[in-house]
């Protein structure tokens, strides 16, 4: 993934032990395409010095106020010019102090009054510094200023305490950043998706399920939320990581998803039905284990409800957007299915070309015709399906 590709970031690290955090982040950032420039606070090179930083970016570390390397001797205003963010990760609550009140007695404190791009700030600290009504104060006063505050977690914190104040991990930070610098097509929009496959018991212990693995949900919900809608996020069992902003309902069966989906669908704009839902479950389960012993089993089956038709019939429905996952013969199928359950958008895609996979290849089908996006990471896929959606909800429909 490149999410950061052609970004300069400006990453500001502060004395606090969650600087190794920084590092981490500075990797991630670097993998994902972004020119990282590490301004190092006197006290934050107590924890990770600025040789780590060097190798990590393979760029100079700022440190000083009066650095001379630059052209003009103004570091403190020319290092943000151009730059696609500030974060100071980890903020520090005294450091938190000086941006509420303006000061400027460092390189990091003077970037942050003369900047030329956004700010965001990860805090990290005890938990009783975080509580302390004047760290409150100041941050109520930073996100009144228009500053991001990032975090901070719940958990166990260095000092051996668990409370509030601990950095988020970089990789949430490293969402939480992609995320914030991201238009917001679906602000005050709400979208319900359904994720992964479902279980069907046989017995106690066993079930007809599928090879479904719910990355594509997952990246579309996180997607959603980057675009900044409210999302709820139905997911079969599966063992992925929540979407950062995702409220998350966990289901197994086809008739859980249902009441769940069901329950949540009042409100909703949109509704994306990813899930690869069971057609069928056994009529009867057994109360308890079956045992072996006979050479064939009969199950007699009986039909699960239909999600998505029965949200897309509902005389308040959202947009509802549909997934054929084929063998073969996509477009016959795919059509087919939008048109029969009356829905603004099928994505369809041949399941050799995604199922299970960190991958997907897929084509969107609307009634003004067939779009195919390009092979890339789900992720990549996802926001194009959300840009496709944005433009359905706007009654605009533009080819790609």
């Amino acid at each position: 993934m490149n999410e950061f590709l052609g970004k300069r970031i400006v990453l500001g690290v502060t004395g606090g032990v969650a600087a190794y955090k920084a590092a981490e982040l500075v990797r991630l950032l670097v993998k994902a395409g972004a020119e990282v420039d590490v301004a190092l606070t006197a006290a934050g090179a107590q924890f990770v010095g600025a040789a780590t930083f060097q190798a990590l970016t393979g760029r100079r570390v700022w440190q000083a106020l009066w650095d001379e390397r630059m052209d003009n001797g103004m570091a403190h205003i020319d290092l943000t010019r151009g730059a696609t963010a500030l974060l100071v990760a980890p903020a520090t609550a005294d450091f938190l102090a000086k941006l509420a009140h303006g000061f400027a007695d460092d390189l990091l404190s003077t970037l942050c009054l003369a900047r030329d791009c956004p700010l965001l700030v990860a805090p990290a600290m005890n938990r009783q510094m975080w509580e302390n009504p004047a760290t409150q104060r100041n941050v109520v006063q930073l996100r009144s200023d228009g500053i991001k505050v990032l975090g901070p977690a719940h958990g166990e914190q260095a000092c051996g305490e668990v409370g509030d104040g601990r950095m988020l991990e970089a990789a949430e930070l490293f969402d939480d950043l992609y995320a914030a610098l991201q238009a917001k097509p679906l602000a005050g929009r709400r979208v319900l998706l359904t994720a992964g496959p479902t279980f069907e018991a046989l017995d106690p212990v066993r079930g007809l399920t599928n090879s479904s693995s719910g990355k594509m949900g997952f990246a579309l919900a996180r997607a959603c939320a980057e675009a900044g809608a409210e999302v709820t996020l139905v997911a079969g069992p599966v063992t992925l990581a929540t979407p950062r902003g995702v409220r998350r309902v966990d289901v197994q069966s086809a008739l859980q998803m249902h009441d769940a989906a069901m329950q949540a669908v009042p409100g909703q704009d949109v509704f994306i039905a990813v899930a690869a839902v069971a057609d069928y479950r056994p009529r009867n389960a057994a109360e308890h284990k079956i045992k072996k012993g006979s050479a064939s089993v009969t199950l007699e089956l009986e039909a699960n409800p239909d999600i998505l038709a029965e949200v897309a019939a509902r005389p308040d429905a959202p947009l509802c957007v549909g997934f054929a996952a084929e063998s073969r013969d996509l477009g016959t199928y795919a059509e087919g299915k939008r048109i029969a359950k009356k829905l603004a958008l099928v994505v369809g895609n041949l399941v050799q070309d995604g199922l299970g996979g960190d991958t997907n290849s897929v084509t969107l089908f609307d009634e003004t015709g067939s779009y195919g996006l390009p092979p890339a990471d789900k992720s990549e896929v996802a926001r194009g399906i959300v840009k496709h959606i944005v433009r359905l909800l706007e009654g605009t429909n533009e080819q790609h």
